[in-house]
């Protein structure tokens, strides 16, 4: 029987691009037209990797303000905050040194599966991927553990020699739970202890590091 060839999920923001002023301007903007206290965009780091509605729901403290934030949130995001964003250093040669090896690509990402593809078609990215793979607009698979289940069961992919590469402990967590590989990065927005107490099998400091961590 044939051995399959391994594959590789990788998260898109704080992995793939720093999506930094996208995101947090696009947070302050909501926050401003609901009349409520804006943060620095300094203190809204932490709003990036998790689904956003449950960052909204800390920030405001309940659902129905929430939905309202997150809808003011993708009226900036779509048109502007999608493109203030920058891929790192490296992630492309990174990517077609493991793509080369014969390795299967794809993103899994809890953001919606619309702005997803359109920031990894921005930065010409697709010929690298075989399928990027997000939530919905209405929060469905924004979880990491049922995004990478679905993705396994569309790929038809054996979860043990498929590995996980994020910045977040919810990537590891999502990885774990459903018996793939973990590998988190540091130069993202995780923290080491985040991302080790989640239960990552190895860490990456640089995106050009990646060929040699992933083995």
């Amino acid at each position: 029987m044939a051995t399959e060839v391994a594959s590789i999920c990788f998260d898109l923001d704080g992995t793939l691009t720093d999506p930094r002023s996208g995101i947090t301007r696009s947070i302050r903007f909501a926050m401003e037209k609901l009349g409520r206290a804006v943060p620095d965009e300094a203190e809204l780091t932490w709003c990036i990797g998790p689904p956003l509605l449950g960052s909204f729901e800390k920030l405001l403290g309940n659902k129905p303000e929430a939905r309202a934030a997150l809808i003011l949130y993708r009226e900036r995001f779509s048109d502007i905050g999608l493109y203030e964003n920058e891929i790192y250093p490296d992630v492309r040669e990174a990517l077609g040194a493991l793509k080369i090896s014969g390795r299967r690509l794809f993103v899994a990402t809890s953001k919606p599966t619309v702005y997803a593809t359109r920031i990894i078609e921005h930065f010409n990215l697709s010929a690298y991927f075989e399928t990027v793979f997000g939530s919905e607009l209405d929060g469905t698979r924004s979880d990491k553990t049922d995004l990478l289940s679905w993705l396994l069961e569309q790929k038809r992919l054996d979860p043990s020699v498929t590995s996980m590469v994020g910045d977040r402990g919810y990537d590891v967590i999502g990885a774990r739970n459903n018996g793939m590989d973990a590998i988190g990065v540091l130069y993202g927005y995780g923290a080491r202890s985040e991302l080790i107490e989640a239960g990552a099998a190895r860490l990456c400091a640089r995106p050009g590091d990646l060929p040699t961590v992933l083995g």
